[in-house]
């Protein structure tokens, strides 16, 4: 007799039939191709390959699972859930019946996995990936039987995805967003000159209307068709800005043109994209940890729990991106020289040696061999340096008034990416701080060197003060070993704990969401 909802009696199989029933789950795992993932297999393995899916409610609470991931940004055809239904409602006899426990383990291996870790291998997206890998397939394994031994199934299987704030309140600015998409666009603001407060423009309407579709803009409904760019209204623009990130300064130029502009479904989008970053990288968010938060210009330090230490940076330029990296400070470099790295002396340097003969001199920079010799400058030749190769390097001396500042953090990448001083503080003033040429600029070095050398004798203020003073560079090795994450989102929460959603800085929303729309072929993974 079929049990209720379709689904047939999976317990049905007699002791006699299971051992055979054994035998073919077995043999089909064996069968699988050598390169396929082994969770499955190992999870059978460790049961002695026992049948998993006797109990058709399991089987329902699995089936209303899928179809919750909507809620995390995901797909919940990527699982072909009736494909799920047929197997489940027609298998008889023992070789079907194991081809559908295996078929419904495979689909609870992939779920859990886009739930924990994500959909898309961002490995796919970045060379430079270098965050935690998802675990091997025997920890998933592990982490697959857990699962299966829960009371509550559809609960455990909710319950892998991260447990972090600003995922929370993703999720909660999804369904918003959502919302608001099923009710159309909402109305958009021309382009056109910036616009400052109290000017008059026709564009201000326009303004109005759409900042009344937000509950939280506080507008009076009755100046709606008012063309004064007024004290209300400004206000209203300031509370947009902060929400999206930008300078609460009420100036209408691009960036908040921009934000103005981004539809309710494009905020989906923007969402989904942001779930999907978190799932690749919870597992580094715990623990001692400095996040450089690319987009939002600002780094934060993290010791025990508490965070420690704030500041602003500055961070690649949309032509010369800060890649996003796992690494870790190997030593503290003061007053550092810099070596003008590749990129920068092929587009930048070389070029402007050879329309300027005096440009070296008033950058401090020399010319020198793979020896260390210097090399006078006026024997080579610039303009024919790019097509010829040049065989030098161009060094920068120590000093305050360098590029590096008095500071440099070493990481150790291959990309010569690290944190560093700068000599042109005055930039940290810009709300908008994509500068640099890959590297990352710190407004506060000195504190962050006194907690990374975490030595509070011999580095007292005034020590490390002495050091810098001294005008000699010297290599530090840092006292307490401290994760860096290099990390682009362009969703963060706010000082309030508020989701922030920000404009695409290097347009890394957009790829990731392409990715995510790929069905996935096949199952297992």
């Amino acid at each position: 007799m079929a049990a209720e909802g379709g689904l047939g009696d999976m317990g049905a199989v007699g002791a006699n039939a299971d051992d055979a029933l054994r035998f073919h789950i077995e043999q089909r795992l064996r069968e699988r191709a050598a390169q396929a993932d082994e969770t499955t297999s190992l999870f059978y393995l460790g049961r002695a390959y026992r049948p998993a899916w006797d109990d058709p409610a399991r089987v329902e609470a699995m089936l209303a699972a899928i179809e919750s991931v909507r809620v995390h940004g995901l797909d919940p055809a990527d699982f072909n859930p009736e494909r799920l239904r047929r197997a489940a409602a027609g298998a008889t006899g023992v070789e079907a019946l194991a081809e559908r426990d295996l078929l419904l383990t495979d689909t609870l291996v992939e779920l859990l996995f886009q739930l924990r870790y994500g959909k898309v291998d961002p490995r796919s997206l970045y060379r430079e990936w270098n965050f935690t890998p998802p675990p091997n397939p025997y920890e998933r394994a592990g982490e697959l039987a857990a699962v299966m031994q829960a009371g509550d199934l559809r609960a455990a299987i909710e319950a892998q995805a991260p447990d972090l704030p600003l995922y929370r309140a993703l999720l909660r600015g999804l369904a918003h967003y959502q919302a608001l998409a099923m009710l159309g666009d909402w109305p958009k603001v021309a382009g056109g000159p910036t616009l400052r407060p109290g000017a008059r423009s026709a564009r201000v309407p326009a303004l109005r209307e759409r900042l009344l579709v937000e509950p939280e803009s506080g507008l009076d409904e009755a100046t709606r068709a008012s063309t004064h760019y007024d004290p209300a209204l400004v206000e209203a623009v300031k509370g947009f800005q902060v929400r999206h990130g930008l300078e609460a300064d009420g100036i209408i130029g691009a960036q908040t043109l921009l934000a103005l502009n981004t539809s309710p479904a494009q905020r989906v989008a923007q969402i989904r994209a942001n779930l999907e970053r978190l799932r690749w990288v919870a597992a580094d968010l715990r623990g001692d940890r400095l996040l450089v938060d690319i987009v939002g210009y600002h780094a934060d330090l993290v010791l025990d729990g508490q965070p420690v230490w704030a500041s602003k940076v500055i961070v690649g330029k949309p032509a010369r991106k800060t890649p996003s990296l796992r690494d870790s400070v190997v030593n503290l470099v003061f007053n550092p020289k810099w070596v003008v790295p590749p990129t920068i002396l092929r587009e930048d340097v070389i070029p402007r040696a050879a329309r300027n003969p005096g440009y070296l001199a008033s950058q401090r920079l020399r010319v020198v061999d793979r020896s260390g010799q210097s090399v006078d400058p006026s024997t080579i030749d610039w303009a024919g340096a790019r097509q010829s190769g040049f065989p030098y390097m161009i060094v920068q001396q120590s000093g305050a008034d360098g590029s590096l500042g008095r500071i440099k953090f070493s990481l150790s990448n291959p990309y010569a990416i690290y944190l560093h001083d700068t000599n042109a503080r005055s930039l940290f003033g810009r709300a908008e701080r994509a500068l640099s040429s890959g590297c990352v600029r710190v407004e506060k070095p000195y504190e962050l060197a006194r907690l990374l050398l975490d030595d509070p004798v011999a580095w007292s203020a005034e020590a490390l003060q002495a050091a810098l003073d001294s005008g000699r560079t010297r290599t530090i090795p840092v006292g307490r070993e401290v994760t860096v994450l290099l990390h682009y989102s362009t969703a963060a929460l706010d000082e309030q704990g508020r989701l922030q959603l920000r404009n695409d800085l290097y347009g890394r929303d957009e790829p990731i969401l392409r990715a995510l729309a790929t069905q996935r072929s096949a199952l297992p993974r």
